[in-house]
């Protein structure tokens, strides 16, 4: 079971990889703030982030908060991402719901992702992933967002 979970995130981060990449060298792609985490209307109510804000350089540590419907949770809590511009994982940690999880509401929540700056490229993509502790892949649920690293 861990074997196929650990798959199914690899698959993840590197299909979202690979989409940022093609559209972030693209000269007519358009940039995708972070706040703005949605691309279709499956996923148009799901997630609220308060900080990082959309165009705002991050350093280390970054705390993300924000909000997620309480089906993004599984024991209070959802893993999330932090890539460099090539889709390596350079930092992952856990969003820990702050309010009661069990409930289809939207439920504040915070993580704190502690990195090593990127040697090369200035741009990155945060990855909030849908806790799915059934490793099913019809359960799987990811959204990303473009940020920008300070140096």
């Amino acid at each position: 079971m861990g074997k196929i979970l650990t798959i199914v995130i690899v698959l993840i981060v590197t299909l979202g990889a690979g989409i940022f990449y093609y559209y972030s060298n693209s000269a007519d792609a358009p940039s995708v703030p972070i706040d703005e985490f949605t691309t279709d209307e499956e996923h148009d109510d799901l997630i609220r982030l308060r900080t990082p804000r959309a165009g705002e350089e991050i350093r280390s540590p970054l705390v993300v908060t924000g909000e997620a419907r309480g089906y993004w949770f599984f024991e209070a809590s959802f893993p999330m991402y932090l890539v460099d511009w090539d889709g390596k994982i350079i930092a992952q940690g856990i969003a820990q719901a702050q309010d009661e999880w069990m409930t289809e509401d939207f439920v504040p929540f915070e993580a704190t992702l502690t990195f090593e700056m990127p040697l090369y490229e200035e741009r990155g993509a945060l990855i909030l992933r849908k806790d799915n502790p059934s490793g099913l892949p019809e359960h799987d649920d990811a959204l990303e967002g473009q940020i920008f690293y300070k140096k």
